[in-house]
């Protein structure tokens, strides 16, 4: 039961991070405007919401460099998603070695998948390997770093060599989605306001009531 419900929590939580990326990504204009209004705040906050997200366990990125990428654009997008991911691998290195009690590692090593098993365990090649499992895989990543003691700047490497090329596609994704949408809607507008000009349009006006006047007797 427990199980069921933590698996439900989780898609609850992937569905509605989706949700609050397409709804960046239908009214960027507003967003930007938005974001624009807290001056040189904006990088840092987003940053960090970035490396909270990515350092928590099973956590999933997708979405927020999907609306990094259509608030700052690609490159300033993908340049937020790295520098987040790199403070999410030592906050997450941090947390697993001061933590390591509250995670069963050794449950999670026994459920991959024999190509991952070939390599021993903590070395760069599993690392990298195992964070290619979608899930669980990046938890098992930082988890197993932490326990076996893996140098820190190996742990952030092997981290970012998997996540940052994905994060940049999904980042990309985001800010062509958002000019494909709102250059679809400039279109439309335009063609219905030049279709109504050549075609003459109806304009439909309503006339406003105007008060009853009774007569004076």
């Amino acid at each position: 039961m427990k199980r069921f419900l933590r698996q439900a929590a989780a898609i609850a939580l992937l569905a509605a991070s989706f949700a609050l990326a397409f709804w960046v990504i239908r009214h960027q204009p507003r967003v930007e405007h938005e974001i624009r209004t807290i001056g040189p705040l904006a990088y840092p906050l987003a940053v960090a919401i970035f490396a909270l997200v990515a350092s928590a366990p099973f956590s999933v990125t997708d979405a927020l460099a999907i609306m990094n990428g259509a608030i700052f654009g690609p490159l300033r997008g993908t340049i937020v998603d790295t520098v987040g991911l790199v403070l999410a691998a030592l906050f997450g290195y941090w947390i697993n070695r001061h933590a390591s009690r509250l995670f069963n590692l050794q449950d999670y090593l026994h459920r991959l998948p024999a190509w991952v098993k070939r390599f021993p365990v903590g070395s760069p090649a599993f690392l990298v390997a195992v964070r290619v499992i979608p899930g669980f895989g990046g938890t098992v990543a930082t988890a197993t770093a932490a326990a076996f003691r893996v140098p820190v700047w190996v742990h952030v490497w092997t981290m970012c060599v998997i996540a940052v090329p994905i994060c940049a596609l999904l980042t990309i994704f985001g800010d062509r989605v958002t000019v494909l949408i709102h250059g679809y809607e400039w279109r439309a507008g335009r063609y219905a306001r030049h279709y109504c000009e050549t075609h003459r349009c109806p304009h439909f006006h309503f006339r406003r009531r105007e008060p009853e006047v009774t007569p004076s007797p």
